[in-house]
């Protein structure tokens, strides 16, 4: 049976590794104002750092967050689509290109913008791929660092697959918005994986209905020991 781990920030490493960043994406599609439900909200945990809008003459509409109706939010969406990845589905406050601004402190092999947002050290990854982890991809970022001879930091194009199992949600809960996709779960205190949804060709991937939760492989949390790759914690759950 596939075994499976929640990633998070190792805070034990904190006081070694202190570095912090002050960024944001290139571009982003706007929040939403939802006629149906009634909820203005834009996601977190969609983050297509390898996607460049920089061909779409459109690009201007993508660089100030702000919520919008529905309507107009869908025909942005379709605007960036063809530069998306085909299964991505593109939820309002979908983050796209580089991570610009400032970079400060010391980082190990792998770094946290947010807590959700994993940067990784590029020898860091290509030892990582070099030990057959598979499907991860690391995008250039744009980050300034005061200091001599800064790391060359990627971030990590994580995608999200998979899904938590019905039995870890209240039944109560209402389900997904028709119109804007808003599923207002707060995560569960014990997640519980949907076997069967989990990407049998991915070893690190986000989960598709709650994509700032990280999830890595056997293999993946494996290679990072061996390799003594600080900076992530690793917590098993269940599959069902």
């Amino acid at each position: 049976m596939p075994r499976f781990f929640w990633l998070r920030r190792d805070e034990a490493t904190a006081t070694t590794y202190d570095g912090e960043v002050d960024a944001a994406h290139r571009w982003r599609l706007p929040g939403v104002s939802c006629h149906t439900c009634g909820a203005t909200w834009g996601g977190a945990g969609h983050q297509y750092p390898c996607v460049d809008l920089s061909q779409l003459s459109e690009r201007h509409e993508f660089e100030k967050a702000r919520p919008e109706p529905f309507p107009e939010f869908a025909r942005l969406r379709e605007l960036v689509r063809p530069f998306a990845p085909p299964h991505a589905t593109l939820p309002p406050g979908t983050a796209f290109g580089s991570l610009v601004g400032r970079a400060f402190g010391k980082f190990g092999p792998f770094g946290w913008w947010g807590s959700s947002m994993l940067l990784v050290r590029r020898a860091s990854l290509e030892l990582l791929q070099a030990e057959g982890v598979r499907g991860l991809l690391g995008c250039r970022t744009e980050l300034r660092f005061r200091q001599k001879d800064p790391p060359e930091l990627l971030e990590l194009q994580i995608e999200p697959h998979g899904r938590l199992h019905p039995d870890c949600i209240p039944p109560d809960e209402p389900p997904p918005c028709v119109t804007c996709g808003r599923f207002g779960l707060a995560r569960p205190d014990e997640p519980i994986l949907d076997a069967a949804s989990l990407p049998p060709e991915l070893d690190l991937f986000r989960l598709g209905n709650f994509a700032t939760m990280i999830i890595g492989t056997e293999r993946f949390k494996e290679a990072v020991q061996r390799l003594e790759l600080h900076g992530l914690t690793f917590r098993e759950l269940q599959t069902r």
